[in-house]
């Protein structure tokens, strides 16, 4: 059995009318705190993954170190450029290419493909992921045979959620 934690990146920086600068925004003081308070979530719960695969967009990079500090991850983050604005077909040919010895993973990538392979996977409506949250699903195959439907969803979870 394998789980993916599909995970958005944190709060960022306004977008610039400079769209060659996308790529190196950076989290704002409040998207450090939701990727913390979802890391404490991801740790109360027990779950560590075996591996985490990021983009490498500045806002991913920052989101998936400061989730793997503080769930104690003892191993390397590996950062994609490819999974910047990564299309939901690639998407899908990423995972189906992951090891077969990882049991859970977590993917830390941009909308919309991250809400589009959720749902594809799930079969679930969630319209949207927002910053910060987190979407599990169970693969009820091999990573190499996933497609549409072959997952099923476990939990959605985002820290508004949480606020009162």
């Amino acid at each position: 059995m394998h789980k993916i934690y599909f995970i958005r990146h944190a709060k960022a920086q306004k977008e610039n009318k400079d769209t060659s600068k996308d790529f190196s925004r950076e989290l704002t003081s409040r998207g450090k705190e939701n990727a913390k308070f979802m890391a404490q979530r991801l740790l109360k719960h027990k779950i560590i993954p075996n591996a985490i695969f990021s983009s490498s967009a500045k806002r991913c990079e920052q989101t998936a170190k400061i989730i793997s500090q503080n769930i104690n991850f003892k191993h390397k983050i590996i950062l994609k450029d490819e999974l910047y604005d990564i299309s939901t077909d690639k998407l899908i040919e990423f995972v189906q290419n992951l090891d077969e010895d990882i049991k859970e993973v977590f993917i830390i990538l941009h909308n919309p493909s991250i809400t589009e392979i959720s749902e594809l996977l799930s079969d679930s409506f969630i319209g949207n992921i927002p910053t910060s949250g987190i979407f599990c699903v169970k693969i009820k195959t091999t990573f190499n045979q996933i497609k549409e439907g072959s997952a099923k969803a476990l939990f959605f979870d985002y820290p508004k959620k949480h606020k009162k």
